[in-house]
C-alpha cells in the first residue's frame, strides 16, 4: 500500500505537487539522492515499483529518517495514466526507473523497451502536460556510446587494458558518436535521446547524465548490475565471482556521495545545463580493472576473492573511461572520493547492513 501523502499538502492535491518526484527512488542511486534532498528540507515523491530485491529495506530507512518528508507511490513508469497523477504540479523531476541489466535485455527485450524507452516517454509527457516548468534530470548510460572498441585497439599494460590511441587518455566525452549495442543500450539511448529532443521541441529543461559505473551504501548488488558491491559482497561472504571476459576490462567507477552531488548541482543551476547531455564517471582518476579491484578488495578486506572465467557478454565495453570536462566546466562538479576511499566506505555499510540482516532473521526464527 503506498504511504500517505503528506499533511502539508492541500486535500485533493496530486501525490507530486510542489514536490520533487524520483521515480526509482528506492534503488540505489534514488535512495541516496532522496535523503540528500530531503536532508536540504525538500519535499519528495519517490515513485517506484519496488521489484528490486531489498529495495523496500532503502524505502524504511528514508521514511524512518526523514519522516514526512517522503511520500511513497507504488507505481509503474509504463502506466502513464499513473505517471501523469504522480507528476502533476511537480517542482522538479528525476527519473531513474530502469531495467538496469544488459543481460536482462537480451533475455527480454520488449519488457526492456517498454520500461526504458516507453516509461520514459510516459514521464516526459505527464511533465509537459502537468509541470512544464519542472526540471527534468535523466539517468542515461555509458552504454549508448556501444562498445567502442574491439580488443586488437588494446594494449595490455599490467593487469589492464588501455587504448593503443593516446588520443584516449583523458576518456571519451559528449562528443563520442552514439552506437547503440544490445537491447539495453538501444532503450536507454532512444530514452536518451527524447529526453533531449523534449527540451529541444517543447521547451522543457531537460538534462542527460551518460553515467558510468556507479557504486557505495544503499547498494545490493548482484553479477548483472551494480557489480563493484557484488564483488565486494562475494567476496565478504566467500561466494564465487565470475568474470566474463578476461578480466582486464577497464571502467571509471564513480562513488555514490560524488554522483548525488552532480544531480543537486544540476536541479539548483538547470538554466546553465538544460539541453545538455553530461558524461558523469569517475574519470580517468578512478579506473580499475576487474582483475585490480579484486586486488583491491583483498588487500582492504583481507580475503582473497574465488574467482572463474566465462565467455565475453554482448556488448561488454573492453574499456571505457568517461571525460567529464563538459560537467566540471559547466557545474564545477567533480569527483572528491578515491577508489579506495569509498570501497572502504562500502565495506563498512555492508558490515552494518549484513549485522541488521542477520538480526531481522533471528527476530523472525525467535
Amino acid at each position: 500500500m503506498a504511504a500517505p501523502v503528506s499533511p502539508n499538502k492541500a486535500p485533493g492535491a496530486a501525490p507530486g505537487e510542489g514536490r520533487i518526484v524520483v521515480t526509482g527512488g528506492a534503488g540505489f542511486l534514488g535512495s541516496n539522492l532522496v535523503a540528500n534532498l530531503a536532508s536540504q528540507g525538500e519535499d519528495v515523491l519517490i515513485v517506484d515499483t519496488l521489484a528490486r530485491p531489498r529495495v523496500e529495506e532503502n524505502l524504511n530507512w528514508l521514511k524512518e529518517r526523514h519522516g514526512n518528508r517522503i511520500a511513497f507511490e507504488r507505481s509503474d513508469v509504463r502506466d502513464a495514466g499513473k505517471m501523469a497523477e504522480a507528476i502533476r504540479g511537480a517542482k522538479a523531476v528525476v527519473h531513474l526507473a530502469a531495467q538496469v541489466a544488459v543481460t536482462t535485455s537480451v533475455t527480454d527485450p520488449v519488457s526492456d523497451f517498454e520500461i526504458n524507452a516507453r516509461g520514459t516517454l510516459n514521464v516526459l509527457e505527464a511533465v509537459r502536460n502537468g509541470a512544464p516548468d519542472a526540471p527534468v534530470l535523466f539517468a542515461s548510460t555509458n552504454k549508448v556510446y556501444g562498445k567502442l572498441m574491439d580488443l586488437d585497439a588494446m594494449k595490455q599494460e599490467g593487469e589492464r587494458y588501455v587504448p593503443r590511441d593516446p588520443a584516449f587518455d583523458k576518456g571519451l566525452d559528449e562528443t563520442t558518436p552514439l552506437a547503440f549495442y544490445s537491447p539495453y543500450g538501444c532503450s536507454k539511448g532512444v530514452a536518451d535521446q527524447y529526453v533531449l529532443d523534449y527540451g529541444r521541441v517543447y521547451g522543457l529543461k531537460t538534462a542527460v547524465f551518460r553515467m558510468s559505473c556507479l557504486y557505495g551504501p544503499r547498494q545490493f548488488g548482484t553479477e548483472d548490475q551494480g557489480w563493484v558491491a557484488h564483488f565486494l559482497i562475494a567476496a565478504l561472504t566467500g561466494r564465487k565471482i565470475t568474470l566474463y571476459g578476461d578480466g582486464y576490462q577497464v571502467r571509471d567507477i564513480l562513488y555514490v556521495d560524488d554522483a548525488v552531488n552532480a544531480y543537486t548541482r544540476a536541479l539548483a543551476d538547470i538554466d546553465s545545463m538544460a539541453g545538455q547531455a553530461f558524461n558523469l564517471g569517475g574519470g580517468p582518476a578512478n579506473t580499475v580493472s576487474l582483475r585490480e579491484l579484486l586486488s583491491l578488495i583483498a588487500d582492504i578486506t583481507g580475503v582473497k576473492p574465488v574467482t572463474d572465467f566465462d565467455e565475453w557478454r554482448p556488448g561488454d565495453q573492453p574499456w571505457y573511461v568517461s571525460n567529464t570536462d563538459h560537467l566540471s566546466r559547466t557545474s564545477g562538479w567533480r569527483a572528491e572520493t578515491s577508489v579506495r576511499d569509498g570501497l572502504s566506505k562500502l565495506q563498512s555499510w555492508l558490515g552494518t547492513a549484513f549485522e541488521a540482516q542477520g538480526a531481522a532473521k533471528r527476530e523472525l526464527r525467535a
